[in-house]
Order: structure tokens, then sequence, then C-alpha cells
């Protein structure tokens, strides 16, 4: 029978950390021989396995690692502990093109608007950056009614993976989201007016048995040695000091 500290951790991220805890928990199970359960999902929406969908089903994790607003959502919701919130990372929105396509200009705000005027489709995540880009830049821009025509959102797989398939002309995600897609091309971050970076967090799962563990693991991909894994996948560390 295996006792509860031979079992794995629960964990669950959403997209922008995903890239860095796959290449981090190797390293933190080497170092503290605790094995790692690590699931994915979207912060938002229905689908069948966002974050959401799986806790009102009943899923719980030992350890969560999301967006800045979906770390309090679900700690005001009762499944994140509360003051158990790390800010882990700052992460940027990226645009993507296929490899073979020319890459718009999206250096200026005219630019930019001008390239998201002439893609026949546009693709967003359904998460922070997407939420950003249609409630808050599309307005910005003037151009909220014609991106309702050509601008969409991408649920549970990657925006790379359908700009590499051919299905947008233009694709925004994380970037730390975009650089595993084979098939793809960052052209930039937003223009200079319109960027703005996210705080992708980490918390503590509320009620769990493993919270020590659970912390220890949040500490260790909040360290220095864990600094360099994290910048290679596209994101900036903020080195929280965790008690």
């Amino acid at each position: 029978m295996t006792s509860q500290s031979d079992s794995p951790l629960r964990a669950i991220t959403s997209g922008a950390f995903a890239a860095a805890l796959v290449k981090l928990l190797p390293l933190f199970e080497q170092r503290s021989g605790r094995k790692v359960d690590l699931q994915f999902g979207s912060s938002l929406g229905e689908a069948h396995d966002s974050i959401p969908t799986r806790l009102a089903e009943g899923e719980r994790f030992d350890a969560y690692f999301l967006a800045e607003a979906a770390i309090e959502r679900f700690t005001k919701d009762g499944y994140i502990e509360e003051g158990s919130r790390i800010n882990l990372v700052e992460s940027h929105i990226g645009a993507c093109v296929r490899e073979e396509d020319p890459a718009p200009d999206i250096s200026s705000v005219e630019a930019f608007k001008q390239a998201l005027l002439n893609a026949r489709s546009v693709a967003h995540a359904a998460s922070a950056s997407g939420i950003y880009l249609s409630g808050e830049v599309f307005p910005q821009l003037g151009i909220a009614e014609e991106m309702k025509e050509r601008a969409w959102t991408v649920f549970s797989e990657r925006v790379g993976t359908v700009v590499a398939r051919g299905e947008a002309d233009l694709g925004f995600q994380q970037i730390s989201e975009i650089l595993p897609i084979k098939g793809v091309k960052i052209i930039g971050r937003l223009p200079e007016p319109l960027r703005r970076p996210f705080i992708f967090c980490a918390g503590i799962g509320a009620g769990t048995e493993r919270r020590e563990e659970a912390k220890e693991l949040l500490r260790f991909c909040a360290s220095e040695e864990a600094g360099p894994v994290v910048r290679e996948t596209g994101l900036d560390p903020l080195f929280p000091k965790i008690e």
C-alpha cells in the first residue's frame, strides 16, 4: 500500500509557466526525492479540461501555478490557501505567424492596428492575455467591432498550434507558451504603449495535507537555481522570498 508521502504531489498550471515547470520538475524531483503529478488547464472557460471545470468536478491540488487574477479568484473561492500566494515571474504577450509567412510590422501602435485589420483571422488565448486584447486593446484601438468578425478564442490548445495549422494568420499568447510550438515564429511583443506585463503566481492548495511539501516546491521554483531555466522559457523570474 502506497503511503501519502510516497504518492506524488498534485500540481496544476495554466499556460505561461507550463514550459518552465516541465523543465524544473525533474530537477526538483532529483533534489527532493519527491514526485510531482503535473496537470495542465486553462484558468478560464468551461472546457472539459479547464481548471474551473476540474475544480467544480471535485479535483483538488497541492500547488497551483496561475495568472495573478486566477490565483486571487480561486483563493476567494476557497481552493487556494489565504496568504500562500507568491509572485513567481513576469510574462509578456507575444505575436506569432507561421514560419514561412512574412512578419507584419507591429513596432508602433498604428502599425499594430493595421496588422490586425489586414489579418483574415486572429487567434488569442482563453486566458489573461486574450481577455486583455479583446477587452482593452481592441477597444482602445477603435477596432472592437471589426475584430468581432476576425478574432477568436482558442480553447484547450496553444494558439501557436492553431497558427501553425494555418487556421489563423496572426496569433497572440504569452511568449513562453508560443516558444515551444514548431512551425511558428514570434514576431515581437505588443508595441510599447500597449505592452502590459502579466504576473504569474503560485499558491498552496487550501486544506492540503501536503502543505510543507507544496511549499518546498514553490520555494524551489522561486529560487536563484531555477532562474536560468525560467528565463530560457521566455519569462522573467522575480525571486520572491518564501519563509
